[in-house]
């Protein structure tokens, strides 16, 4: 863990050096070019200079071995800056993951010292044509070349496609089919054999170099093959999982607000109808305040899983997909307010939420898509209700319902009702089995999502609250503020999982007419619909603090 001063002196240095080198108005050039500007990410990633390369990398490999809560910090700032040269330098920390997890410590003092020492590009080729995010269902192969009964080296063939960093890498960690099964390969840049395609035309974060790979009998020596053992590939993938999502989830939750620190000073200046937008609930109310309540929920998640994940708690697979699909998802949308709340100036190439929205799109999609990462959480979270016959997110609103009378204005009664209604959601899918519906399924992980992110957010308003929360974490709200976001967050939380969650259960013929009463009443319908008093008063509180209006916080009652 990078000490906090450390940690803020190397943001500043970021921020800094972005002002200088990464204006706007070059990154919109660089983004019509559609070219990355590799001196750039070199510097950025030089010992020497910047050195943010320097974050991820262990102390004895020459880095400040950085956790995962300061990665995720500097992973938002990168996105706030630029999403495509924030990915790739993200490019070269995915592609040294299977090294960082699963190498020999002889291979990782080479490559990881070399990264830290020399600054050298890394690409992570996992993604291939055919079996896009199915890493099962690889066709590239690794054939053992043999000396006296001695394995010596393997032949690569094959193709990826989608790789990040694929025409600018130095070295590349690819992953293909051995004997005993999918294994990784470090593969350096020139190796005969070896080639990529002219970069992508892409819809976004063409600041970004994405190329196609093509691998034609690369003969690398035995080890290269990634921990010495194959067959083990697929393990070291799944084992940075909840890791390497949580870093895509901090470049939407960036994205996201670097759209909507344009949008809001823009609406202060534009008058209509006598008066700025920024006076007017259709735009805040719509456009500004709803995004900011997701886009704050999402960090909640990303922040509790950082530290879980630094505290020594695993990978956290299914944590990480939750904060991916929230803060992505999110991100999409505010940068899509963005657009609408500039209007036709929104929708130019002039202006930077335009580009932002086509950038942040790409994080809804690499390292696993929202539908990956739907069915990730509903298939893991189905398996605590079944053996939990039932009671796993019951039990969870009874912690929530307690920290609900310690701390009566953060919104944790709401998020209580939202886990409750998802419990009996779950038990009438059981029932009814309608998990063999793949809808269901995928509509069960974005509930869960929401309902999850519900209470995180609660628990982090009342942190902040006490004093508990980590030194590290962000504090553009205070508690007050906070406690508000959390109520309107907890809210559509509570709302979308019984309102969307009656609807497709009764569409998949879960419910009949003779229930449907008392499934209403079991899921809460009322309790949410009253939970629903007060939420445009927090709207308009929350408004006047992102405008520095004076503002007062809504009084609660017990």
């Amino acid at each position: 863990m990078i000490a906090n001063k450390t940690l803020k002196l190397s943001l500043k240095s970021l921020r800094d050096f972005a002002k200088k080198r990464l204006p706007d108005q070059t990154l919109i050039e660089l983004d019509a070019r559609d070219e990355c500007p590799i001196e750039i990410v070199r510097h950025m990633c030089s010992p020497d200079k910047l050195g943010i390369q320097l974050l991820f990398i262990p102390e004895e490999f020459g880095g400040f071995g950085g956790g995962a809560f300061d990665v995720y910090l500097v992973c938002e700032e990168m996105a706030r800056i630029d999403l495509g040269v924030a990915t790739s330098v993200l490019a070269t920390f995915l592609g040294s993951d299977p090294i960082t997890m699963g190498a020999t410590p002889e291979q990782k003092k080479l490559w990881l010292t070399r990264i830290a020492e020399e600054g050298i590009l890394f690409a992570y080729g996992a993604t291939e044509p055919d079996a896009g995010s199915d890493l099962a269902a690889l066709q590239t192969t690794a054939d053992r070349v043999m000396e006296d009964d001695r394995i010596v080296g393997y032949k690569i063939n094959g193709s990826k496609q989608w790789i990040s960093n694929g025409g600018i890498a130095d070295a590349y960690t690819i992953l293909a089919n051995t004997p005993a099964g999918p294994s990784w390969f470090v593969v350096e840049k020139g190796a005969k054999g070896f080639s990529h395609d002219e970069p992508e035309d892409k819809h976004g974060i063409r600041t970004s170099n994405t190329a196609a790979l093509a691998l034609s009998d690369v003969y690398v020596d035995a080890d290269r093959l990634v921990g010495g053992v194959e067959g083990q590939g697929l393990n070291q993938a799944q084992a940075v999982f909840g890791y390497t999502r949580l870093m895509v989830a901090a470049f939407g939750l960036g994205a996201g607000w670097a759209a909507l620190d344009r949008a809001i000073p823009y609406s202060t200046k534009r008058i209509q109808a006598g008066a700025p937008l920024s006076e007017k609930q259709g735009y805040t109310h719509k456009l500004i305040v709803p995004n900011v309540a997701r886009l704050e929920a999402g960090r909640s998640f990303i922040e509790e899983t950082a530290e879980r994940i630094d505290a020594g708690e695993g990978s956290l697979n299914t944590e990480g997909a939750i904060a991916k699909y929230m803060s992505t998802e999110a991100g999409n949308l505010a940068a899509d307010a963005s657009i609408q709340a500039l209007g036709g100036y929104g929708y130019t190439h002039e202006y930077m939420v335009e580009k932002i929205k086509r950038d942040v799109r790409i994080t809804t999609i690499y390292e696993g898509t929202s539908e990956i990462m739907e069915m990730t959480i509903s298939r893991d979270r189905w398996q605590l209700h079944l053996k939990t016959r039932g009671q796993h997110y019951h039990e969870q609103a009874r912690k929530f319902e307690a920290l609900h009378a310690s701390h009566k204005d953060v919104g944790a009664n709401v998020a209580a009702l939202a886990m409750h209604a998802l419990a009996e959601l779950m038990e009438k899918a059981r029932i009814g089995r309608l998990t063999r519906y793949q809808h269901i399924l995928l509509r069960l992980g974005e509930w869960i999502a929401y309902a999850e992110c519900a209470g995180s957010f609660a628990r982090r308003a009342a942190l902040l609250a006490e004093g508990k929360l980590s030194e590290k974490a962000n504090r553009r709200f205070d508690a007050a503020e906070l406690a508000a976001l959390s109520r309107i967050f907890a809210r559509e939380a509570a709302l979308k999982v019984a309102e969307e969650g009656l609807r497709w259960v009764v569409g998949a013929g879960g419910v009949s007419e003779a229930e449907m009463a008392a499934f209403e009443t079991n899921l809460g319908m009322p309790a949410i619909h009253r939970a629903q008093a007060g939420l445009i008063a927090d709207m308009d509180f929350v408004a006047d603090v992102l405008y520095g209006r004076a503002a007062k916080p809504t009084a609660l009652s017990a």
